[in-house]
């Protein structure tokens, strides 16, 4: 290695809108960012992305970041994360054949169906129960059906991250255990269920190999190196799925932790000793670099409706006027989109309030509550599946740039909760890239080291008690709304209402 100066781990963020890149040092000082923007084609259930532009937007992002102040010859290892359960086909040079059929592409309605009840009990023993038609494995099926010569050319399956890591390493790469988990894969062995394929007529070569999250697949080819603006000789470590990296970003690897980011939609994730079993199919659960398991789901409420509701609204003016107005008795349940995903499934849910509001100001801080009201609930579901819930709270994601929501998401989870100085999934991937090639050492516990170390807290809040009690009644309101339309079930209910008596 060359120049002067720290090392440096670069994180790679395949998001939905864009790329963004970071480089950071083992101490957690920010030396360069880049992103680069991705577009979408999206027709009814149908969301493609050209694989072709993830590259490029790769090579801009990461040439950015560089020419920002951090030396390529300094950067001793890199991760990329992805969105889950994008897929597309490579031929047998590698090159992407078909669009990448993206993490909400709802087209496999029938394949959903025929995966489910040929892998049923694999599913169930993977602690998930049944697939959702957006999971890779059913696109899979779909692609297959539409593309049947696919096997005799020697096409494979790639998630978005395999393309990328494959573009840098110049070779054929296995996929990690985090992406691959909705195409099928099993966790806990780090295996494909041959069987399972087998029923459903999928041979064993279209399949890329398995790897865990932070494993070396590769170092950075010369023709990479020369199109992103790298050093050849880099290694490429395995990353993860985006919400997995957003976690380790927060620093929220040890058990008992908990990330919870709210962005256009809420996804909560944690850590837990031992794989979660979810007999509703809520919660799944990926396998940590560490060993460990990260349990958690994405619910279909969100900020997004932010956007979409008060468009051209000062939002620093709009959320003065709510605070005063906190607790109110306007119960919003905030879908972006219709359907639920967690703390419950509820394919036919879409979003209500309790009554009309007094007044745009209401109407916010009614949408702030609603969503904390959900987070509670999503922990209060946890809970009962036995997974350990009471350990520290990271907040990440966009909203948390309303200091006024941070303070009421606090309040209404009745505990502490901590903000990152720097956060996201870019960072969780400089993070993993540095436990498994830095200092640390590429063992479970190096993950919490690094992490600790490369991860800064800005600010920790306390829940204050003035308004509990009105809080606790909103929610037990809310739970009643969403039995009574028959979503929520009434045992998770119940049990939400004895945590809440406590």
């Amino acid at each position: 290695m060359t120049g002067g100066g720290p090392d440096i781990w670069l994180g790679i963020d395949l998001g939905t809108q864009g790329v963004r890149a970071v480089a950071v040092t083992s101490e957690g000082r920010l030396l360069g960012t880049g992103s680069s923007p991705l577009t979408s084609h999206r027709r009814g259930a149908h969301h493609e992305q050209d694989p072709e532009q993830w590259w490029r937007a790769v090579c801009a992002a990461v040439g950015q970041t560089c020419a920002a102040g951090a030396d390529p010859r300094r950067i001793r290892a890199l991760a990329v994360d992805a969105t889950s359960g994008t897929v597309t086909l490579t031929d047998r040079h590698g090159r992407c054949v078909t669009p990448g059929l993206m993490y909400d592409d709802g087209r496999a309605t029938v394949e959903t169906e025929q995966v489910n009840a040929v892998g049923e009990h694999q599913w169930a023993k993977a602690g998930y129960r049944r697939m959702q038609r957006s999971w890779g494995l059913p696109k899979l099926h779909w692609l297959l059906d539409r593309y049947p010569h696919a096997v005799a050319d020697g096409w494979r399956l790639a998630h978005q991250s395999d393309v990328i890591n494959r573009r840098l390493v110049g070779h054929d790469v296995p996929t990690d255990a985090g992406n691959a988990l909705k195409s099928g894969a099993d966790a806990a062995t780090v295996t494909w269920p041959e069987e399972v394929f087998a029923a459903l007529g999928i041979p064993a070569g279209l399949l890329p190999g398995l790897v865990l999250p932070g494993t070396v697949i590769g170092e950075v080819c010369a023709g990479a190196a020369a199109e992103c603006g790298l050093v050849p000789g880099i290694p490429v470590v395995a990353g993860t799925t985006d919400g997995c990296a957003a976690q380790l970003g927060s620093g929220a690897t040890a058990v008992g932790s908990w990330n919870s980011v709210l962005g256009t939609t809420l996804v909560l994730k944690g850590v837990t000793e031992d794989l979660l079993r979810d007999p509703n199919g809520v919660v799944y659960s990926h396998r940590s670099p560490s060993g460990h398991w990260l349990p958690g789901g994405a619910s279909s409420t969100g900020a997004g409706l932010v956007a979409r509701e008060f468009a051209g609204a000062d939002l620093e003016r709009l959320t003065d006027a709510a605070e005063p107005l906190l607790p109110t008795g306007l119960l919003r349940y905030p879908l972006v989109s219709p359907g639920e995903r967690f703390p419950f499934v509820a394919p036919d849910a879409v979003a209500f309030t309790s009554r009309g509001p007094a007044g745009s100001a209401e109407d916010f801080g009614a949408l702030m509550q609603g969503v904390a009201y959900v987070e509670r609930l999503c922990f209060d579901y946890l809970d009962l599946l036995g997974a350990p819930v009471e350990g520290a709270v990271v907040l990440t994601g966009g909203a948390t740039r309303n200091p006024v929501w941070n303070q009421l998401r606090a309040d209404v989870l009745r505990r502490p909760v901590s903000l990152p100085r720097h956060g996201g999934p870019a960072l969780g991937m400089a993070v993993l890239a540095a436990s498994a090639c830095g200092e640390h050492g590429a063992t479970g516990a190096a993950l919490d080291r690094a992490a600790a170390a490369m991860v800064r807290v800005d600010r920790v809040l306390e829940p204050r008690s003035s308004h509990r009690s009105a809080h606790d009644e909103g929610y037990t309101r809310l739970l009643g709304l969403l039995v009574g339309r028959g979503w929520l079930p009434g045992t998770v209910a119940d049990h939400a209402r004895e945590r809440t008596a406590r």
